[in-house]
């Protein structure tokens, strides 16, 4: 609906007429240009998924007898750029968390850091998901961004990346105490916006103090300020994962424990 539909609409193509020239070009656009945001173009993961949707979707085109041959399969992808992903150590994830503790995103960095969660699923946070009582939080939710209308849009979904994410980790009592902070601080905020509070968002825990939800850019964004502002070496919000990860393994955490904690699928 994104990026297919709209493109070959707009292209006023037939089926019969669509080649390996026409998909290659595709590809090509979509590679230089292909962000929602206007910055840049797709990576070649995303091209490959891309390039799996009309791949099956022509298959079956060919099954029925519509064309005599899959022009998917002439289709040349770009190669995957080399991604080695960096991490703090344990001396600079300290520093980290003093830096910026007093800002917004404090919470969600904490959260990230010790439970070593994707992006999409702190940001898709529930109250309901943690139980104070029994002392768990659940991750079986996930905040994502998506295309509708021409419009980039957030919405919060309850499939997860694999089986293996759907998990539930003990509530350790630092982030307990944090949460609990958060969620205070959030009744503040609503009792000060009144009527003027966004109610689309309720029971979330990753909000802006009017109520809204904290999306995706936004996170990425503001913590890149964020490392700039404190003087913190680069990484991505996403290299907290790994991060987490490393230090679990430093401290003598098994693999497969490892995997089960960050809801890996292949262990």
């Amino acid at each position: 609906r994104a990026h297919i539909l709209p493109y070959f609409d707009d292209l006023q193509i037939r089926l019969c007429d669509v080649d390996g020239e026409a998909l290659q070009t595709y590809i090509n656009v979509k590679a230089k240009f292909g962000r929602s945001d206007g910055h840049g173009g797709l990576s070649a993961v995303s091209l490959r998924q891309h390039k799996n949707v009309l791949n099956q979707t022509l298959k079956l085109a060919q099954r029925d007898g519509l064309i005599q041959t899959n022009p998917a399969d002439l289709v040349v992808m770009p190669h995957a750029a080399q991604f080695t992903g960096t991490f703090y150590t344990e001396a600079q994830m300290r520093d980290l968390l003093t830096a910026v503790k007093n800002e917004r995103l404090y919470p969600i960095i904490y959260v990230t850091a010790l439970y070593g969660l994707r992006r999409s699923e702190v940001l898709g946070l529930r109250w309901s998901a943690v139980d104070f009582e029994q002392k768990t939080i659940e991750i079986n939710h996930k905040l994502v961004t998506c295309r509708e209308d021409g419009k980039t849009i957030t919405v919060g979904e309850d499939e997860l990346k694999n089986k293996s994410s759907h998990r539930v980790l003990p509530l350790i009592p630092q982030v307990e105490q944090v949460l609990l902070q958060a969620r205070e601080q959030q009744e503040l905020y609503r009792k000060k916006f009144r009527r003027s509070w966004c109610s689309k968002w309720e029971g979330y825990i990753c909000l802006l103090p009017d109520g809204e939800i904290i999306t995706p850019n936004f996170l990425t964004a503001r913590f890149g300020r964020l490392l700039k502002k404190h003087n913190l070496p680069p990484i991505r919000f996403h290299d907290l994962r790994h991060t987490c990860a490393s230090l679990l393994v430093q401290a003598g955490v098994s693999m497969k424990q490892v995997q089960l904690w960050m809801g890996h699928s292949d262990f």
